[in-house]
């Protein structure tokens, strides 16, 4: 029979896959180091148990102990797994820049998570590496990886990483790009390989934010290098151990816009479903692209999966949010909908009386609802105008029924009509239309939304 023993055993040992379409500007041959088939889905596996595996050997860790980590999520996944296996408790902390998927998905293997504000210092008492420390100091028995100067990390790659990129481009490589966050993944490979071509350069992927770059580059700590910026797991606003600027020949700056688009862009021209980062360092790649030249091999590192970013680069609210991406300009009425199409439409019985009415356009805050009869067929419709008036006029009508008080229905649109075919159906004398969707819902069209569609 072939089996593991356990989930631990299957970390490592990932594949190198061709990218083709994203990287056809680059005359060398590109290939992604694709982490995710690691078990926790990312490559902080490898350094998470070889971290653990060390501080069991020195008694760091003891039987029954606490592990507490500042984390960005996925270190974090591949420690919580490891806990699991080998019975030692788990307290994270995190930033509140990290996905929400991220969180739960620490909480899936019974880690307690503390999330932290991200624009503080490191120094900080609030910050999630002070929130970490004390949370170690402070709770017996506990132990703090500290993955960002535990040379564990780092030496972690140097034996898994490096080797393994080696032998798969069977000794091949001519740059390596790496995102660079604890500076583990980078150096250790960084070290291997260089040891067995000092010709290889090594280029790691920066973010607008952070002090690497410029470090590297002048060798002076510029706090004014450090803002609060999007892009997750890469940068730093301290110089962690880990990271061995002299094994790193050159830093690329990457755009949290850039990374984001290229984060989305990967799976779609290539079919490979990489978070973040992944995103940073092809930017950066194709940033680069005259570093390179025909018969090079290019080897990048794809960190993490995409199944953590589905509420952010994933999302296109948020890409919208931020200005990432634009809303395309709408064409038919279905795209009039857009910014309340997951919203059920709001409507009114004919034998509802018109108090009941009032409460529910207040409820929801709209101006105008759909009259429907027992069958959920529309027959007419009220707005607040119209209501207001008799209202005003008679405030014994409150109690009437709406089916005595109501305006005739608003026209019904297909979702395929054109704008123009839709803005002149909507008049003083109506003030909205209806549309089923391609699900078979409906929903309603006002002024209001042609206006913010066509703004």
């Amino acid at each position: 029979m072939q089996y593991y023993k356990n989930i631990l055993e299957t970390i490592g040992n990932t594949p190198l896959v061709q990218l083709n379409k994203i990287c056809a500007e680059i005359p060398a041959t590109v290939l992604a180091k694709i982490e995710t088939t690691n078990p926790g889905n990312s490559i902080k596996d490898r350094m998470a148990l070889k971290m653990i595996e060390d501080a069991e050997k020195s008694g760091a860790l003891k039987p029954g102990g606490v592990i507490v980590e500042g984390t960005s999520g996925n270190t974090g996944m591949g420690l919580a797994m490891a806990a699991v296996v080998k019975g030692y408790k788990c307290i994270f902390t995190t930033t509140d820049k990290q996905s929400r998927e991220k969180v739960d998905a620490l909480k899936a293997f019974g880690a307690e998570v503390i999330v932290c504000p991200t624009d503080v210092d490191p120094e900080d008492p609030r910050s999630y590496y002070s929130v970490s420390s004390r949370l170690a100091a402070e709770i017996p028995n506990a132990w703090k990886p500290n993955q960002y100067d535990n040379l564990s990390n780092s030496q972690a790659h140097y034996e898994q990483t490096g080797p393994e990129i080696w032998e798969q481009t069977e000794g091949k490589i001519t740059h390596l790009v790496v995102g660079v966050g604890t500076g583990g993944t980078i150096s250790g490979t960084a070290r291997y390989l260089k040891e067995k071509n000092p010709n290889i350069q090594i280029l790691g992927i920066d973010t607008y934010g952070s002090i690497f770059k410029k470090y590297k580059e002048t060798g002076e700590f510029d706090k004014d290098e450090i803002y609060p910026y999007i892009t997750e797991g890469i940068g730093e606003d301290f110089l962690p151990q880990n990271v061995a600027f002299d094994l790193i020949d050159h830093f690329e700056k990457v755009t949290d816009r850039d990374a984001a688009i290229y984060t989305r862009r990967i799976p779609r021209e290539e079919g490979i479903f990489v978070g973040n980062s992944a995103g940073a360092a092809v930017a950066g790649l194709v940033q680069m692209k005259d570093r390179f030249k025909a018969g090079d091999v290019v080897v990048v590192i794809f960190h993490d999966h995409g199944t953590r970013y589905l509420g952010k680069m994933f999302n296109e609210d948020w890409m919208r949010e931020r200005g990432f991406i634009e809303m395309p300009k709408p064409k038919s009425a279905i795209d009039l909908i857009e910014k309340h199409k997951d919203q059920k439409l709001v409507t009114v019985k004919e034998e509802q009386d018109i108090a009941s009415a009032c409460e529910l356009m207040q409820k929801y805050g709209i101006s105008q609802i759909p009259v429907v009869n027992a069958s959920n067929e529309f027959t007419g419709a009220l707005n607040d105008s119209h209501l207001f008036q008799n209202l005003l006029s008679n405030p014994e009508c409150r109690n009437q029924t709406v089916k005595e008080l109501m305006q005739k229905s608003f026209p019904i649109v297909k979702h395929s009509d054109s704008i123009d075919a839709v803005s002149k159906l909507i008049n003083k004398e109506n003030n909205a239309v209806l549309m089923m969707d391609l699900g078979g819902n409906w929903h309603i069209i006002t002024k209001y939304d042609i206006i913010e569609a066509l703004s």
